[in-house]
């Protein structure tokens, strides 16, 4: 990415959509389904099924190319957040500052590369001279990459790309988002609860915005038995980036420490 790119406040390109790896821009984009729909749904020419082992192999293609991108990646935290937060909203500028912190305590930033609390985490860790990552995904509405992912890989599959946000990092940051956020905040909690995934904390950012959940959390479904205290207690709230970043921090050091 070039200096004068990073320098446009808007940093505005045009509307563009992605298909895997291939970017489609200026008329381009008119295409209205997406590989997962297409992988996804079961009505259609009966000929579609005829096409699902070399499905198979796109998929596999997909887990390839992820891995060897994201193989040489330090520490890092995955940080999720909504796509519709302005630039001008609190949370933009928490997202920058978060991303910041986290390229000061030596950690790279993945985030789902696009616009809103995701740009400002990247912005935020490019801006600190941090490793600044994202992970795109073929939508029909997205407008590709913000201007500050300095390492980018687009998906076509969703399961391949949360398999990246888990794997590549040592920790989850959730910004206030919407279902998207949501869906990987629980799928975050599955893991560690399960412990398919040990020494990863879930922290979530905004007090304000996060405190209906965790109150229902501990509220209804602790005291209705369908979660136990220790289950209760991976989540952490918090308004505060140092303790963020702390809680992420005492994580890593006690991973390392057993390995």
């Amino acid at each position: 990415m070039t200096e004068a790119t990073r320098n446009t406040e808007g940093g505005e390109h045009p509307p563009e959509r992605h298909r895997g790896p291939v970017v489609l821009r200026r008329g381009r984009q008119s295409e209205d389904t997406t590989t997962d729909q297409r992988l996804l749904d079961s009505r259609g020419p009966s000929d579609w099924v005829h096409t699902d082992p070399w499905r198979v192999l796109r998929i596999q293609a997909e887990f390839v190319e992820g891995f060897g991108a994201l193989a040489e990646v330090p520490r890092a935290v995955t940080v999720f957040g909504s796509a519709r937060t302005p630039r001008d909203h609190p949370e933009y500028q928490a997202g920058r500052e978060i991303g910041a912190a986290l390229a000061g305590a030596g950690f790279a930033a993945i985030t789902g590369g696009g616009p809103g609390a995701m740009e400002a985490v990247n912005r935020g860790a490019s801006e600190a001279g941090g490793l600044s990552i994202g992970l795109g995904i073929e939508l029909p509405f997205e407008q590709g990459l913000n201007p500050w992912v300095d390492l980018g890989v687009n998906f076509r599959y969703f399961f391949t790309r949360k398999t990246m946000f888990v794997k590549y990092a040592q920790a989850f940051i959730c910004l206030p988002g919407g279902f998207g956020t949501l869906d990987e905040l629980f799928e975050a909690l599955t893991l560690v609860q399960t412990k398919k995934v040990t020494k990863f904390p879930v922290v979530l950012f905004g007090s304000s915005y996060w405190g209906g959940l965790y109150d229902w959390v501990r509220g209804t479904v602790l005291d209705e038995g369908k979660i136990n205290e220790r289950d209760a207690t991976l989540l952490h709230v918090t308004d505060d980036i140092d303790d963020a970043v702390g809680v992420v921090q005492d994580a890593y050091k006690a991973w390392e420490d057993t390995h």
